[in-house]
């Protein structure tokens, strides 16, 4: 076979999602396992519906997650500029290519001129509906003479190009996912190929756009299974050799519903934002639609080249679980070094608002580390770390143990205040604390639940937070870091 090429080509009508991100990882993934190319196209032709930024925006998605393509628009110093001998790569500015192969279609009578107004078409599809009809064109212009075609084209009449769809045929082809698949062409509508505006729809630019850039494999979304025939038949119509299929899993919500936006299907960047870490989102969205028949969860980019086999997509939608994302996300964060946390994890210090900038880098790296195994998004670190930067508020029940009272907790609030007081400054430190404490403890016959959680409490103001020990062990590394502690140990004193 010759070079393997796949592609993907998003409409810029909204900011890349994570279908878009999906498609572009599988599309990547099998080309780049066969030592082939992948390329980027842009399907601008809606022009009503353009979004501006739309286009840098995928253009940027693919290449902060790795998956850069190796022909079309790329990002090249600070502006989009096109790599490939088979350009353009945008749809819209490729008219004249599709002018010309879709009068081809007409010579060849697998396409012709149609001038029904909008009013006829409307009609048409009501009085289908009520029939109980499937709303199809009727091939009414098919039936003109060319005199009158060519009266109508020279007065400048509204028209389209449709797809003459031969009737009583049987296409089939055979999907890398879903094997032999039939369909009858009496189920195929006779398609718009090329719009009044001169723009072509879908349809007739992806075929000619995928022959011109000998695309080989289409990896696309099943919603897509429909439309196959009617690229089948394009080339066919043009003679040229087919490429071969593969309609990838639609992604599901946890109730197996066309996922929604509240449920995911949101822009990537909407995820980023949210403290999503690129190469956790990139491995949660392999799984949905493949898995490598192994127990193993995690791969880094380099790893799903090498496993990712088309055979092993399945043919069942993909259920897009939030709390997997949570969980496989979590995995990576606690992959990264203390630097490496503190650098992506800044953006979030600062949208908290946590003066963080006045203290000194080992406190913050500490504290960020401290948390580092109980986060599942980036964005969740202000709330969990906000009491190592300004003192806690808290109601005074907090301070009791379940098993304890008001009297008892105060009393052993008391001494450990004594108990910290005799620590060195540099001895603040979480083994040492522990040791010490909890032999104080036992020394004085003082139960270590009644004593250490409303240490805990005084400590963070909250119910759920790293032991004592530990929160003792980061403000250690700060000058004033034991009047601190003490500070806030005095003050729970006071509330009780």
């Amino acid at each position: 076979m010759s070079e393997i090429r796949t592609r993907i080509a998003p409409s810029p009508t909204g900011f890349a999602h994570v279908g878009t991100l999906r498609s572009a990882l599988y599309n990547f993934l099998f080309a780049k396992k066969n030592n082939g190319k992948f390329i980027l196209r842009i399907e601008d032709t809606d022009q009503s519906r353009l979004v501006p930024g739309a286009m840098e925006d995928v253009v940027k998605v693919l290449e902060e997650f790795g998956l850069t393509n190796d022909e079309g628009p790329r990002w090249i110093d600070n502006k989009i500029e096109e790599v490939g001998q088979f350009g353009p790569y945008q749809q819209s500015k490729r008219l004249d290519i599709y002018k010309k192969y879709a009068e081809e279609l007409i010579s060849g009578k697998h396409a012709y001129y149609c001038f029904c107004t909008p009013e006829r078409l409307e009609e048409l599809r009501k009085s289908q509906e009520a029939q109980k009809k499937a709303p199809k064109y009727d091939k009414h212009c098919l039936n003109l003479t060319q005199e009158e075609i060519s009266n109508r084209l020279d007065s400048g009449e509204r028209h389209v190009i449709r797809l003459n769809v031969p009737v009583a045929q049987t296409i089939k082809f055979n999907d890398l996912v879903h094997g032999e698949v039939s369909i009858s062409t009496n189920d195929i509508d006779d398609q718009v190929l090329l719009k009044s505006d001169g723009f072509p729809t879908y349809h007739l630019a992806v075929v000619i756009d995928d022959h011109l850039m000998n695309i080989t494999h289409v990896l696309r979304g099943d919603e897509w299974m429909p439309s196959t025939p009617k690229h089948i038949l394009l080339y066919k119509a043009f003679g040229w050799e087919l490429p071969i299929y593969g309609h990838l899993p639609l992604l599901l919500s946890r109730t197996r519903k066309k996922l929604s936006k509240r449920e995911g299907d949101v822009a990537v960047r909407e995820f980023l934002a949210q403290g999503y870490l690129s190469e956790a989102l990139l491995n949660f969205i392999a799984f949905l639609g493949w898995n490598p028949k192994t127990e193993r969860e995690i791969f880094s980019l380099d790893e799903l080249v090498q496993e990712f086999k088309i055979e092993n997509v399945n043919k069942a939608g993909a259920v897009f679980d939030l709390d997997k994302l949570d969980w496989i996300n979590g995995q990576y964060i606690r992959q990264l070094s203390a630097e490496e946390l503190h650098k992506r994890i800044e953006p979030y210090l600062m949208d908290a608002n946590l003066n963080y900038e006045n203290y000194a880098k080992e406190f913050i790296q500490k504290v960020l580390t401290l948390e580092q195994g109980r986060l599942k998004k980036l964005s969740e670190i202000g709330e969990r770390v906000r009491y190592f930067f300004e003192d806690p508020n808290y109601e005074a029940e907090m301070l009791i143990w379940k098993k304890s009272n008001k009297e008892d907790s105060q009393k052993n609030l008391q001494a450990l205040y004594t108990k910290i007081q005799e620590i060195p400054n540099d001895k603040l430190q979480k083994d040492f604390l522990e040791t010490e404490i909890k032999n104080y403890l036992t020394e004085n016959n003082i139960e270590t639940g009644n004593a250490l959680w409303p240490l805990r409490v005084a400590l963070s103001g909250l119910s759920a937070s790293p032991s004592p020990f530990e929160i003792m062990d980061a403000f250690g590394v700060l000058s004033n870091g034991k009047d601190i502690i003490l500070r806030r140990i005095n003050s729970a004193i006071e509330k009780l």
